[in-house]
């Protein structure tokens, strides 16, 4: 489904990325973990023709430079870490926007599947009670919620999710874990999602890739990349020992 082969992203005399190598099959929830500054939102906007890079990025088995904005939108979706909005839009119309790339015309009109799309992504992320609300009125994990929303509308084969529990309270959280699993579940589609919470990546990742400095630490299985090695070599700290030691306060 995805296949990033030698990829490498610069900022001036910055190397962020260097040579970086993933291949992400259908059915596999890769978590991109790591220490500030390893590289891991680059890799999403890299992917997703954010920033410019070298190297080869292959979308289906397409280059994805070959894409144009529309086409790419069809087959990735991407959830980032911060939304803005100056316009008193509607829950509803924001989550609209994501069906943009399916619409034909001059006026951009003939989503024939659209309004059932929508209703399907607001009932899945539990907007459909906020329906008609102002997105200026909403909290931080609502919020998320709603740009959720407007990816899974998009239907993409390929989810991206930059710290998708960011501003989620936990049971929030958990439920949106359990929503992209499910998600999950449907042939021919993948999930690529950038944590801070290894817990997290633990639990639902089903390979992981491990930066620092945006060099390849591991990539892999989960259970081989998050090894008390791999990751003292990507916090330079015993990450281990660490939550060990969190975990028995909570012991009975």
């Amino acid at each position: 489904m995805l296949n990033v082969d030698n990829v490498s992203v610069r900022y001036g005399d910055k190397e962020v990325l260097s040579r970086l190598q993933v291949r992400v099959e259908p059915g596999q929830w890769w978590m991109i973990a790591g220490p500030n500054g390893a590289g891991k939102s680059t890799l999403i906007s890299a992917i997703s023709q954010g920033v410019p890079y070298t190297g080869k990025i292959a979308v289906l088995g397409r280059d994805a430079r070959d894409y144009n904005a529309g086409e790419l939108a069809r087959q990735v979706g991407v959830l980032s870490q911060h939304h803005a909005s100056g316009y008193a839009f509607t829950v509803r119309e924001v989550i609209a926007l994501g069906r943009y790339a399916y619409r034909t015309g001059f006026f951009k009109n003939g989503d024939a599947e659209g309004e059932e799309r929508i209703l399907e992504a607001m009932a899945a992320t539990g907007l459909t009670e906020l329906g008609e609300r102002n997105i200026l009125t909403l909290s931080g994990g609502e919020m998320q919620r709603v740009f959720l929303a407007q990816a899974l509308a998009q239907q993409p084969a390929l989810l991206m999710l930059d710290e998708p529990a960011n501003h989620l309270d936990l049971i929030y959280q958990r439920q949106l874990f359990a929503l992209i699993g499910d998600w999950l579940k449907t042939p021919g589609r993948a999930v690529i999602s950038v944590v801070h919470d290894l817990m997290l990546a633990k639990h639902y990742g089903t390979h992981a890739l491990l930066l620092r400095e945006g060099k390849t630490i591991a990539a892999g299985e989960t259970a081989a990349v998050l090894t008390r090695q791999n990751l003292f070599a990507a916090y330079g700290m015993d990450v281990f020992a660490w939550m060990q030691d969190l975990l028995s306060e909570w012991r009975e």
